[in-house]
């Protein structure tokens, strides 16, 4: 299993890596009484992420013949406006627990880091978020010492392993993020300089040794 998801990787397996194994949904999907001939430059290896135009002149004939076999009717295609999806955009309403304690512990780290992103130092308010060093649903706790403020997408990388953050309060980031995005670099310039990340002043309010490790062992993607 390890040897045929590492040949869809870009960065290959180490020995005791353990990948996130996602799944794609597919909705609004059509099926064939009898199979149809692929669409022109079709390879059976595709994954995900395939599109085609319609004002494509190599794929238009195909959807010509296409739509009418799907919709037992031809249609018309008018390709002056950009796509859109008509119909509902709301599903049934649905039941979900809701996460108690968030908007204090929001509050409380915004604070202690004076409403700036403890890597990049931003101040724009509506773009920070109270990040859990150790996720609520892995162990974590609403702890101030498991906090940190950061800007929305650096939260999406920290949560991801692509950042992290030393016990010395320097940053660290993945080699993956270079190797997978070719993108980071102004990451890798911070965590060349050796300058720490803003932290409270009070060392109470300062990440937990015990949380960062936590982290750079269970989230952080190393080599």
């Amino acid at each position: 299993m390890r040897a045929r998801v590492g040949r869809y990787r870009q960065a290959p397996l180490a020995p005791h890596d353990d990948p996130k194994i996602g799944c794609v949904f597919i909705r609004d999907v059509s099926f064939f009484d009898e199979p149809a001939a692929s669409p022109p430059d079709f390879a059976p290896n595709i994954v995900q992420g395939k599109t085609y135009s319609f004002t494509d002149p190599n794929t238009a004939p195909y959807f010509d013949l296409l739509f009418p076999q799907l919709l037992g009717v031809a249609i018309e295609l008018d390709t002056a406006e950009g796509w859109h999806r008509p119909g509902p955009v709301f599903g049934d309403p649905r039941l979900a627990s809701t996460r108690l304690g968030q908007r204090a512990f929001q509050g409380v780290v915004r604070g202690v880091y004076s409403h700036k992103c403890a890597i990049t130092g931003d101040k724009i308010r509506p773009v920070l978020q109270a990040a859990h060093i150790r996720p609520l649903t892995q162990g974590g706790e609403h702890r101030v010492d498991n906090g940190l403020l950061l800007r929305s997408d650096v939260h999406t990388l920290f949560d991801a392993g692509y950042l992290g953050v030393a016990p010395n309060y320097s940053l660290v980031v993945s080699p993956r993020l270079r190797g997978e995005f070719g993108n980071g670099e102004e990451f890798y310039r911070r965590a060349e300089s050796r300058e720490p990340v803003a932290v409270p002043s009070r060392r109470l309010d300062r990440p937990a040794r015990d949380f960062l490790e936590w982290h750079l062992d269970e989230i952080f993607l190393r080599d």
